[in-house]
């Protein structure tokens, strides 16, 4: 069983900065791309932005500019630094890990989601 939990949510106002955490733990043999969506009210989940074990990123354009994902493989933990926060990114944000087990199945796995609310 492999286990997600993001850290870092909050309230916030226009043109602050959060810093989001997710660590995974468990029976982990080897973790391959990790990224970060979000679920606004009424609206589809959407990716915000992702990275492979080799640090390559990839983000929506809406936050291209603002926000910046990175991991630390040591750590088992992907962060998102979001700056210059506009009330529009307001949302629960899940992180993602695409994880081999040490019983060499491999699947996506999920966070339970931390809120971000930007808003004055």
């Amino acid at each position: 069983q492999v286990n997600l939990v993001e850290s870092g949510g909050g309230l916030v106002q226009p043109g602050g900065s959060l810093r989001l955490s997710c660590a995974a733990s468990g029976s982990i043999l080897s973790i391959y791309d990790m990224g970060w969506h979000r679920q606004a009210p009424g609206k589809q989940r959407e990716l915000v932005a992702t990275i492979t074990s080799g640090d390559s990123t990839n983000s929506a354009d809406s936050v291209k500019g603002r926000f910046t994902i990175s991991r630390d493989n040591a750590k088992n933990t992907v962060y998102l630094q979001m700056n210059n926060l506009k009330p529009e990114d307001t949302a629960v944000y899940y992180c993602s890990a695409n994880v081999m087990t040490r019983a060499f199945l491999r699947r996506d796995y999920w966070g339970q989601g931390t809120q971000v609310t930007v808003s004055s």
